[in-house]
């Protein structure tokens, strides 16, 4: 009986629902179910309709939910968004946020939704595993959705790979962009690099260094590959930088006013990231030179 009740419940309005009396009755007599809507897809009004604080998605293409609203005004809502009941008249959404957005643009009053019982924990993890599974995620909301999944449901990695069905390499590599400089991590969500870009550049430890060869591909437009070579000739033969007066440490701004006043000359100091370089000091003639040596002997 229960379950002919539901299947006839779907697609009924939210008064409809609450008013079927055999589904009133089923609710009390099923502990499970705390409510006569919970495991209905039914059309709720959308400002009963409250935004997922756990969304993962933190940017949504606006041309994308443009060509989605036109979609939704042509057909309408397809496939219904999932929410959580937290009161009579109040809900949640688990998943299903570009629907929900699109469909209020369009100014409508109700869309098709999916009861479903969830506490918070269930809700962030529904909402993070159902955005992971979606092609149109940035590499970094990827990582970002890993990493919280790890540190709010207390996942281990290879518990993560078995939930959103990936291979525990695929897990490591996408949490290792989050080692990126958060200059890079933003390059990568704007579509300036991609993620064989980023993991090239993670295998640069200086943040410095890793900044100087990012911009060096957006500059040139390297390729992956080449951008993997120029990481590989860095490790190798690190980069000599320049270190000016305005970005060195206190302490050795103090060795260069020390060098400058002693010789009375411009002093500039280069030096790798292994704290290798060379100390210049320019001199217009040998004289200059001569008076230095003496100088230093005394």
């Amino acid at each position: 009986m229960a379950k002919s009740s539901k299947k006839m419940a779907l697609g009924k309005g939210l008064s409809a629902i609450l008013n079927d009396p055999d589904l009133q009755q089923n609710s009390k007599t099923n502990p499970a179910s705390s409510s006569p809507v919970i495991g209905n897809v039914i059309e709720i009004p959308l400002e009963q309709i409250s935004e997922n604080p756990y969304q993962p998605r933190t940017h949504f293409n606006e041309e994308k939910l443009r060509e989605l609203a036109t979609s939704i005004r042509e057909l309408g809502v397809v496939q219904p968004i999932t929410v959580r009941q937290l009161g009579p008249s109040e809900f949640q959404l688990v998943a299903g946020e570009r629907r929900f957005r699109a469909s209020k643009s369009l100014q409508r009053k109700t869309i098709p939704a999916f009861i479903r019982t969830a506490n918070d924990q269930e809700s962030l993890e529904m909402a993070l595993v159902e955005n992971i599974q979606r092609e149109d995620l940035d590499p970094i909301e990827i990582a970002l959705s890993y990493q919280r999944l790890i540190d709010d449901i207390q996942l281990t990695q290879n518990q993560l790979s078995d939930r959103v069905g990936k291979k525990r390499s695929t897990v490591t590599n996408y949490l290792r962009l989050l080692k990126l400089d958060p200059i890079i991590q933003t390059g990568m969500r704007d579509g300036f690099i991609s993620m064989g870009h980023g993991r090239a550049l993670i295998n640069i430890e200086d943040p410095n260094v890793q900044l100087s060869i990012y911009e060096k591909v957006i500059s040139k437009g390297l390729s992956v590959r080449a951008t993997e070579a120029l990481v590989k000739k860095t490790k190798s033969e690190p980069e000599v930088f320049e270190i000016k007066n305005t970005e060195t440490p206190t302490i050795e701004k103090e060795w260069i006013a020390s060098f400058e006043d002693f010789f009375s000359e411009k002093v500039k100091i280069k030096a790798n990231a292994k704290g290798k370089g060379s100390i210049q000091i320019p001199f217009d003639s040998f004289a200059k030179l001569q008076s230095w040596v003496e100088k230093i002997k005394k």
